[in-house]
């Protein structure tokens, strides 16, 4: 999977996204432009397989994870740094 270079802030950001079960990967997608396989490779590559495995089994049907599957929309919460609507 080939994946931009990114800062290592940028990284960090993320996978701190990645790991938060609220945030979707519509957003990481919106604001660093990596779609889902994407992130699940840098997930791999900054993970520890342990902790990698961990968290695939824990977001794998995760309706929180993808906009489309979610029940919610309204009053979920928006960090400053996010980007979009």
């Amino acid at each position: 999977m080939d994946l931009p270079e990114l800062d290592p802030e940028i990284i960090d950001r993320i996978v701190e996204m990645a790991w938060e079960d609220r945030t979707s990967f519509e957003a990481i997608a919106l604001q660093f432009g990596l779609q889902e396989k994407q992130v699940i490779a840098l997930m791999r590559q900054q993970m520890q397989p342990s902790s990698f495995k961990m968290w695939r089994k824990r977001v794998s049907g995760r309706k929180t994870k993808h906009l489309k599957q979610r029940g919610f929309l309204a009053g979920r919460f928006r960090s400053q740094n996010q980007k979009g609507s």
